[in-house]
Parts: C-alpha cells; sequence; structure tokens
C-alpha cells in the first residue's frame, strides 16, 4: 500500500442533506471537515416529505448516526402498488428495518443538530464561485469575496452543482422525465391509517401516492405529466387554491381517497417540488483534489425514493475510503465501489417514470400488463439487492482493481 500522506482536512460545499452526513462522516474516518452553504441562514421549515431507505437508515447507522432518521421518521412497511380502476396490482415490503418517511425540514433539522454536537461547524453566506488547486491544497473562493483552503473540496451541492462544472466544464446536466412534482402534509385525513403502508396509484390522467398515519395525519404526492418542466417558481405563481382544484379534476376518474384528501389540504401546506429530474451518468466525479458526492455525482428521481440514502451511502464510503488510502487512490476505490450501484438504481427508476408519464395507449397497455408481470418479476425480491446494501465500516478500503 502506498505510504503517501492521507488527507486530513476538508471543504464540504453544500448545506442540504448530503452535507452535514459528509461532514461527519469525514470527522469520523480522522478528517477535520466543515460545511460551506450558499444560503444566508439555515432553511428551516423548507421542503416537502422524502423516504429513507432501510439502506439509508444503515449508511447512516455505520457513523453511529442511524437514530437521528429514526427519531423523526415513520416507519413505511410495505407499498401497495393500485390501478386507476381501484385494481391492487402489487405490494412490497423493504424486508427487515422498514423504510422511513421524513418530512425533509425535520430531517434537516435534526442532522443540522446532530453535526453541531459533533463538532462540524456551517458556514452560511458562502456560495462558490471557483476553486484554485496548489501542490498541497485546494481553495475555495466564495461570491463575498472570502476564501478558504483544505486538503479537499468535496461537492454535496445537489443536482446543478457548480463543484461538477469545475471538475468538468463539460458535464451534462439533468434529464427531465416529462413529470412535475406537487405534494403536501394533510392535518386531519378523516381516514383511518393506512398501517404503515404507503399507496401508490397509476391513475388515468396522474400518478398520486399517499399515506395515513396514525394520528389521522397524512402525506401525498402527485406527479403530473408535463411536455415541459413546469419550475416551482412559475407553479406557485398559479396559486395552491388552483391546483387544488386542477388536481382535483384530474384524479376524479381515479377509485383513490384522492378527492378527499385533496379537499382537506390546507393551502398553505402545499409544496411545489418542481420538474422530477436525474443525472443519468456524471463521466467523471472527481479530479485533481476535487470530488463529488449525492446528487452532484448521481441524481436519482424522486421515483427511486433512494436519493437521500444513496447521498448518505456515498459521504460515508468516501469518508472510509479517505479514512484507508492517498486522496487520489480514495477517490479511485470510492467511484469503483458506488458508481456501478448508483447508475442502476438511476436506471431502473427511469423505466418507472416512463410508466407515470404514459399515454392514453400506453396506460391501457400499462393496465393491462402490469397485474401478470407484477406477479412474474416479483418486484420486492427484484428490490431486495437496494435496500439490503450494508457498508462495513470496520474494513479496511482496498485499492481499486482498476
Amino acid at each position: 500500500m502506498s505510504t503517501a500522506p492521507r488527507a486530513r482536512t476538508a471543504l464540504v460545499v453544500g448545506g442540504g442533506i448530503a452535507g452535514p452526513i459528509a461532514a461527519m462522516a469525514l470527522r469520523r474516518a480522522g478528517l477535520d471537515a466543515e460545511v460551506y452553504e450558499a444560503h444566508d441562514s439555515r432553511s428551516d421549515g423548507v421542503g416537502a416529505g422524502m423516504s429513507i431507505a432501510p439502506n439509508g437508515v444503515a449508511a447512516l447507522d455505520a457513523i453511529g448516526a442511524g437514530d437521528v432518521v429514526r427519531s423523526v421518521g415513520t416507519p413505511v412497511r410495505s407499498i401497495v402498488v393500485h390501478s386507476g380502476n381501484g385494481r391492487r396490482l402489487a405490494e412490497f415490503a423493504t424486508g427487515g428495518e422498514p423504510s422511513r418517511f421524513v418530512w425533509r425540514a425535520e430531517l434537516y433539522a435534526s442532522l443540522y443538530e446532530e453535526a453541531a454536537r459533533r463538532g462540524v461547524r456551517v458556514h452560511h453566506g458562502k456560495r462558490l464561485t471557483g476553486a484554485r488547486e496548489s501542490a498541497d491544497s485546494v481553495t475555495a473562493h466564495f461570491a463575498d469575496g472570502s476564501h478558504a483552503s483544505a486538503d479537499l473540496l468535496i461537492g454535496a451541492d445537489g443536482i446543478r452543482s457548480t463543484v461538477r462544472t469545475l471538475i468538468d466544464p463539460t458535464a451534462p446536466g439533468p434529464t427531465y422525465a416529462g413529470l412535475v412534482g406537487i405534494g403536501a402534509r394533510v392535518r386531519d385525513t378523516g381516514l383511518p391509517s393506512s398501517g404503515g403502508s404507503m399507496h401508490m396509484t397509476y391513475g388515468r390522467h396522474v400518478f398520486f401516492g399517499y399515506q395515513v398515519f396514525d394520528d389521522s395525519s397524512g402525506v401525498w404526492f402527485v406527479n403530473v405529466p408535463s411536455a415541459e418542466p413546469v419550475p416551482a417558481g412559475r407553479a406557485a405563481e398559479l396559486g395552491a387554491e388552483r391546483w387544488l382544484s386542477d388536481l382535483g379534476a384530474l384524479v376524479a376518474g381515479d377509485r383513490t381517497p384522492a378527492r378527499e384528501l385533496l379537499a382537506r389540504t390546507e393551502p398553505a401546506d402545499l409544496a411545489f417540488t418542481g420538474p422530477v429530474e436525474a443525472m443519468l451518468t456524471v463521466p467523471h466525479w472527481s479530479r485533481g483534489r476535487m470530488v463529488l458526492i449525492g446528487d452532484a455525482a448521481h441524481a436519482a428521481s424522486p421515483s427511486s425514493g433512494q436519493g437521500a440514502s444513496l447521498a448518505a451511502e456515498s459521504a460515508v464510503q468516501l469518508a472510509r475510503c479517505l479514512r484507508d488510502l492517498p486522496y487520489g487512490q480514495a477517490f479511485a476505490a470510492y467511484e469503483e465501489l458506488r458508481r456501478p450501484r448508483v447508475e442502476r438504481i438511476i436506471a431502473e427508476t427511469a423505466r418507472i417514470n416512463n410508466d407515470k408519464a404514459a399515454g392514453p395507449v400506453a396506460r391501457v397497455l400499462r393496465d393491462l400488463l402490469m397485474p401478470p408481470l407484477m406477479k412474474l418479476l416479483n418486484p420486492a425480491k427484484r428490490a431486495a439487492w437496494q435496500y439490503s446494501h450494508r457498508i462495513n465500516w470496520d474494513e479496511p478500503a482496498a485499492w481499486p482493481a482498476r
């Protein structure tokens, strides 16, 4: 094994979900890591709901942070899939530890509190504009005129990553999946608990999902096919009341509780999550002293239910590699460990999005063929490889095979 010195300090650019996780993992690996976030203050109260899969919880367990998710998450023990006419197409569970539904704002706050408890410093108002490398460090330059230096710069700055363009100015941007996402919290659904099941319906006009919790509160989300992407800002301009009315008309022909849930939704609780996008492949994850994690490297669309979980896995795996290898070999080992897995999940999710955005003829064929295909393909068994993934933190990281 190489005797080259290990990296000891890191700048983590991006203070969303991946950034604090990366900083905690790096500190556990022996690196002094600080987070630099573009926004001027914490984004408390921002965001809709999201799912943390069992593999994501396990990745956090590897650095002693899994209870951060368990403390704010509601178990999702199975997913039940329906057609628009109410026909039950399939049900599959994650097995073992359940997935966790979390409100992004609550997860964000809990991660920040845990990171602070572990000594992680977060600097706000630091919008990255460039980076310069020297023989022994990399210096990040920010829009406010300040700069910071460390051994490494880690891009956790999302699907429109600035760090990605610094690594590769020709890197592709996100791909639009033909869907727009909207969701909401419902304070009182008037419905009984769904017993830990998330219900998803391939409706006539939209894809609709919901879960009712034990206290009769709940969550719903909808994917609306749209030929052109509708940014969250433009969607908000139409007004929540207009959206609730329009969505009510779109779900009217489906045999689901969608209309009742929409009717009980307070307009102020509506969240426009914007166009459903993904990064199908990013050719270069690292260059020199810079490397990408999370959506900056491998953005899976929300349909995967894996975005945050894959980000947590990559943050932990990168930290483990940097603990044991010089940064050049660590970056190569990290990418070899992660790329095949994340790109397989992204590719499989693209097929799910195609089903959600199906046209009239394709919808008929989908509803006709999906029940026998579900029985034949056994989606629970096919998805087990995603949920069962575990990172052995104590095992030394090895040099990449290639």
